[in-house]
């Protein structure tokens, strides 16, 4: 079945960055044909389509790739306020995510994907906790988004609570069986990541093990690094080497590996992390709320860090907002490094093409291109803040909010339509969380 994306203005963030005001006509799950003037101008007459999106008055873009999320953790929004990295985990987030069932992991999941569909975001990289994955995957593969995830690792660690913790086989055995089991499912939108959490939580046991499990399935590898100074300087003292250096020595490097933030990182790191051709995700909004710093995002870029862009966790966000974490990135590298560096054209291939690049996605999603699967937004250029007019990747990146946003396709499948969420029923998805956000928090029994 065609659907015939009509009158709006194309950024196709493809290589040329090409921008075409007219129509985008999908075929099944694919991008069929990029129609500048419109579909009438082309003749197309054979493609009859039997459903029209408008698209006047708004942007047609690529669907934003989230490449650090922490859907586990939405329930605990506004519960781990005020604190630095290594007190926010031990006496909030690792007390709440061993407390989780199989019921609040699934309303945890469904209301973070409902709230980032809505907003525009088409693909995730996620990190769960360290039991009950299954219900996380299966809520990715009933929303319609594209994402790759995977249960967290944990062997060791300080503060790690029973609940959490893990042995090195059980850690490998049930990251195989999730592989096995969901690796493939939605036409393909659904694959497994091996996830050790952080070297702190982690042997070098868990990590190899992981590295080798993925390379034999040739899935990501993801794991965080370089964060904050008090998580580097724990690593420092515990092993006698800066993080990124004790994660290429035990195989955590290449372009199937996904550094979460990479704030702290050094000229000489960065070097190392180009050259292997290890993926870095920015995460502006909560490397400023847990006060990591803000990572060198233009340095690294010019250094040819490939980069990407998400929102981490509903607790140290404190939202999954696409549209906010690239107003920040694009004004905290001119704070860092000057009015000139990042400008927008640039800060929205960070939140799109690059972030498919990140995953290995990019001749899959990332732009619109014909081919491609048909993963796209439709965002509104013509409300009280977007007018009257100017660039439209000014536009997109400083002015639309995620309110703006009109339809989300996925595959081909429109998953949000007029605002509304077309797989998920919201309003149940917001009861369920209230009720399950309760009953997890008796059971953490945090102070």
């Amino acid at each position: 079945m065609n659907l015939l994306i009509s009158g709006g203005t194309v950024v196709t963030c493809d290589g040329d960055d090409r921008v075409i005001d007219g129509d985008v006509l999908v075929s099944g799950d694919r991008i069929a044909a990029l129609l500048p003037g419109g579909v009438a101008k082309h003749g197309y007459d054979a493609a009859s389509p039997t459903r029209v999106l408008d698209a006047r008055g708004c942007a047609v873009i690529p669907g934003f790739v989230q490449a650090h999320v922490h859907l586990c953790q939405v329930l605990f929004r506004g519960m781990a306020d005020d604190m630095h990295l290594l007190e926010w985990l031990k006496r909030r987030i690792w007390p709440l995510e061993a407390a989780h069932d199989e019921a609040s992991l699934r309303a945890s999941a469904e209301l973070g994907l409902a709230e980032m569909m809505r907003a525009g975001t088409t693909t995730i990289l996620d990190m769960g906790t360290t039991h009950g994955h299954d219900a996380v995957m299966d809520a990715c593969l009933r929303s319609g988004i594209r994402a790759v995830s995977g249960k967290t690792m944990m062997d060791l660690g300080e503060g790690v609570p029973k609940g959490l913790r893990e042995s090195t086989k059980a850690s490998l055995d049930e990251s195989v069986r999730l592989a096995k089991t969901w690796s493939g499912k939605g036409n393909g939108r659904i694959h497994y990541g091996f996830a050790p959490r952080f070297i702190l939580s982690c042997s070098e046991k868990l990590i190899r093990g992981a590295v080798e499990r993925a390379q034999a399935i040739d899935a990501i590898v993801h794991t965080h690094a370089a964060e904050h100074p008090g998580e580097v300087e724990a690593v420092r003292a515990m092993l006698g080497d800066g993080d990124i250096e004790v994660l290429r020595s035990w195989g955590v490097k290449g372009p199937r590996t996904v550094l979460a933030h990479g704030v702290q990182l050094t000229d000489d790191q960065a070097r190392m992390v180009a050259a292997d051709k290890t993926r870095i995700v920015h995460c502006p909004s909560a490397n400023l709320k847990l006060g990591s710093g803000i990572a060198r995002i233009a340095e690294l870029d010019a250094m040819g860090v490939i980069l990407a862009m998400g929102a981490d966790g509903a607790p140290c966000n404190n939202n999954l907002d696409p549209w906010m974490e690239l107003r920040h990135a694009a004004l905290l590298a001119k704070i860092r490094t000057g009015v000139t560096t990042l400008p927008a054209k640039r800060a929205l291939r960070l939140a799109t093409a690059d972030g498919a690049r990140a995953l290995g996605l990019e001749k899959i999603t990332g732009s619109l291109e014909v081919g491609k699967r048909a993963d796209l937004v439709v965002v509104r250029l013509d409300d009280l803040h977007t007018e009257p007019g100017g660039d439209v990747f000014s536009r997109l990146v400083y002015g639309c909010q995620s309110r703006d946003v009109r339809h989300v396709l996925v595959d081909g499948r429109v998953v949000v339509k007029n605002g509304e969420h077309q797989t998920f029923d919201t309003e149940a998805v917001l009861a369920r969380s209230r009720v399950q956000a309760k009953k997890l928090v008796a059971r953490a029994k945090i102070t």
